[in-house]
């Protein structure tokens, strides 16, 4: 019996996975490298959908001191994705404090430079030696001398960004919000496909947000909340005005949340997906 790619994929979710990576990784605090590394592995702790980098201590140029213990999670606490896992995953809104896989906690010093927490000592013989950090808690990484952002980037995730002239209705509560024949989808793994649409396409008022999120693989985006009825919907739809490379395509353009309004394809509705993001505000 044949089997879907992406639940082979995500078969190993229940445990901790790693992958070494042939990149040269470095990391800083401050104005001081204190990661500089061609061994590094990209390190899943068990439910976890995004990596961490988890590195050889001795390519570590900083102090390792032991902190408070590590916070655990609740075995059904976390985000149902039923289309990839039977059990809830941590998306990447439960922060780098909460671990799954066995450890010790330390806090990371350079110099003034303090990050609580921000390592742990795996407890596995397999990466004996090796620390995995929380990406957030330093201030530059760098991918050989591409600054990467977000979250380490994975071999086993990419998008495609595709012109297409097929026709694209966004509707909520019965007002048309856009409507086009030339979006570019984007298509990125495991995820629903991002309609992005020219401005002249959206029909509703935006209304500017102060949010912002990042994307490993998209770059920095900014916020709009469309006024439908009278009301605005905050944070419903977004734009990366300087995308990184791969997504140079839909720079400038506008794509809402699939999760949160009505979708019509070539006349056809659409089924709005499950994600993390079907009853968050943020991308």
């Amino acid at each position: 019996m044949s089997t879907q790619l992406r639940r082979s994929l995500m078969s190993g979710l229940d445990g901790l996975r790693h992958e070494p990576s042939p990149k040269r990784i470095r990391a800083a605090l401050g104005d001081q490298t204190v990661v500089d590394t061609t061994r590094a592995v990209l390190l899943w702790e068990p439910r976890r959908v995004v990596s961490s980098w988890a590195v050889p201590i001795e390519d570590v140029a900083a102090e390792l001191v032991p902190a408070a213990a590590a916070t655990t999670v609740a075995d059904k606490e976390g985000y149902a994705l039923p289309d990839i896992c039977q059990r809830p995953v941590l998306d990447p809104s439960i922060p780098f404090a909460v671990h799954t896989a066995e450890g010790d906690v330390v806090d990371v010093r350079a110099g003034q430079q303090v990050r609580a927490g921000a390592g742990l000592r795996l407890a596995d013989p397999d990466l004996d030696g090796y620390i995995v950090l929380d990406f957030g808690a330093f201030d530059a990484w760098w991918e050989e001398d591409e600054v990467n952002v977000g979250h380490p980037r994975e071999p086993f995730h990419r998008i495609d960004v595709l012109r297409s002239s097929r026709q694209v209705r966004l509707e909520l509560d019965g007002q048309v919000l856009a409507e086009s024949s030339r979006p570019r989808l984007l298509f990125e793994t495991l995820l629903p496909i991002r309609f992005y649409l020219p401005r002249e396409d959206v029909l509703a008022e935006l209304v500017p947000s102060s949010t912002r999120t990042t994307c490993a693989y998209k770059g920095y985006a900014s916020y709009w909340s469309p006024v439908v009825g009278g009301r605005e919907v905050t944070d419903l739809a977004w734009t990366y005005e300087k995308p990184l490379r791969e997504a140079s395509e839909v720079a400038g353009r506008v794509a809402f949340f699939d999760e949160r309004v009505d979708v019509v394809l070539d006349g056809v509705g659409r089924e709005r997906p499950v994600t993390p993001w079907s009853e968050r505000t943020h991308h």
